[in-house]
């Protein structure tokens, strides 16, 4: 049996993925709802969109001799990233890159963010004026880059590479910044440097601004002793293959990046998203306070992270619009049948995310926010997976959901906030993620006074 495919012509699939993937998926999947073939810029010509459970689990599980993980499939990111970022790289050279990264990501390392994380929400939130309209994206993404900034790189924020660093990010993000701009990654004749004033000569000027304070901070930490550090660059740093090598410079360069990035661009657009759902929904609202609270005065963050409506709460926002849309790719490389369709070699599969989270069959009202889903049922895998699945799951998984947890928890104990507008808002693309269009227009009305709130004090 053939694949289903659309009859759109080429072009226009392109520029309807770019500039609005939900509906591009949506208007496919309602015809053809378990799978459907299309012709999308960016990932190579024609892919083939998963979304049945079972086949997404078969297609994440069998990346052997039947099916590949060809990172150079991945190449729109690599003026980002760079050529040696594990998202980019395959076989082996994959293997070795993953297992020095993970165990940053794992156990009492990660356990030791957790005040931190705490004080850079208060101190950010309390820097915004009462009464006055703010863009829960643009706070959300000041929390996210401190918290890179410091899990990453240990740097000290008073310090002239933090608050460069962070304007650089924010400011190399920015360039795409909605769909329109995000065409600059998808379409590379578009990618050309016609000065610092054009879009991609700003880009690359910005990203090599980056890379001198990269590799001057790599160059510093090669002279220091990096045994009593627990930011993420020392323990790079100091890991080993199984060859006993160390990564290099420019692995290093990319792999930072990358994490930066990765853990900034998707974490404050998780974290936005909670804020809107939170406040359009009271009822939510009171019952996420009343559960904090139950923790008394100076809750643990870890006990904070483990509450089970919070994780509800979180889980429905990842859900309801996951921030990657898809999974990475996988290439068949012999012949093959999923779901009674013939997949010759050669071709790209995806699992997508965006698709799977709104299967009514999964998600009865799946456009409808609700938090008890998950707390009513327990999902595999491969029926709710926000940071992908499978060998290429994503490595900072543990540590967004533990981020977005704490923030979520500290905003509302120790502030009230209120929606400036009504109405919904709807998902559109960042590069490539989803964020909210608009950004989630907001008022902080009070901090909260010391007798109304469960007290999160943070180590300084």
């Amino acid at each position: 049996m053939k694949i289903p495919s659309s009859g759109t012509p080429r072009l226009w699939q392109k520029i309807q993925w770019v500039m609005n993937p939900v509906g591009y998926m949506e208007t496919h999947a309602r015809r053809d709802p378990d799978l459907f073939q299309g012709e999308v810029v960016g990932l190579g010509d024609t892919l083939v969109f998963v979304s049945h459970p079972q086949a997404i689990q078969y297609i994440l599980t069998h990346d052997n001799k039947q099916l590949s993980t060809p990172g150079k499939v991945n190449g729109i990111v690599e003026p980002l990233l760079g050529e040696y970022s594990v998202i980019m790289l395959e076989g082996d050279r994959h293997r070795r890159q993953r297992q020095l990264l993970m165990p940053p990501f794992h156990g009492d390392r990660m356990k030791s963010y957790g005040e931190m994380i705490r004080e850079i929400a208060t101190t950010v939130l309390s820097q915004v004026p009462n009464s006055q309209p703010f863009t829960a994206r643009s706070v959300m993404s000041q929390i996210s880059s401190e918290v890179m900034l410091k899990t990453v790189f240990g740097l000290d924020k008073t310090g002239e590479n933090y608050q460069e660093l962070k304007h650089l990010m924010t400011s190399m993000l920015d360039v795409f910044n909605s769909p329109a701009a995000s065409g600059l990654l998808f379409f590379k004749q578009l990618q050309v440097d016609l000065g610092r004033w054009s879009p991609w000569g700003y880009f690359l000027r910005i990203r090599e601004k980056i890379d001198k304070l990269l590799y001057a901070e790599i160059a510093n930490r090669r002279q220091q002793d990096l045994s009593d550090r627990l930011d993420i660059l020392s323990l790079l740093m100091s890991a080993r293959d199984a060859e006993g090598e160390a990564m290099t410079d420019k692995e290093l360069r990319d792999e930072l990046l990358t994490l930066l990035f990765a853990g900034y661009e998707t974490t404050a657009s998780a974290m936005s998203w909670a804020l809107y759902w939170v406040h359009a929904l009271p009822d939510v609202k009171n019952r996420l306070r009343e559960e904090i609270a139950s923790l008394g005065d100076n809750p643990a963050p870890m006990d904070i992270f483990g509450l089970p409506y919070l994780t509800a709460v979180c889980n429905e926002v990842l859900r309801l619009y996951p921030v990657a849309m898809l999974t990475f790719p996988r290439r068949v490389e012999e012949p093959m049948d999923l779901l009674g369709y013939s997949l010759e070699v050669g071709t790209d599969l995806v699992g997508c995310i965006y698709l799977l989270h709104h299967r009514e069959d999964l998600y009865p009202d799946s456009y409808n926010f609700k938090p008890e889903r998950f707390l009513e049922r327990q999902f595999s895998p491969y029926e709710f997976m926000p940071f992908g699945g499978g060998k290429r799951r994503c490595i900072g998984a543990a540590l967004a959901a533990y981020e977005m947890k704490l923030v979520l928890a500290t905003i509302l104990s120790d502030y009230d906030l209120k929606l400036a507008e009504n109405g919904p808002i709807k998902p559109q693309r960042r590069g490539i993620t989803l964020s909210p269009a608009g950004g989630i227009k907001m008022i902080k009305v009070a901090d909260r006074t010391r007798t109304e709130k469960p007290q999160l004090t943070s180590v300084r």
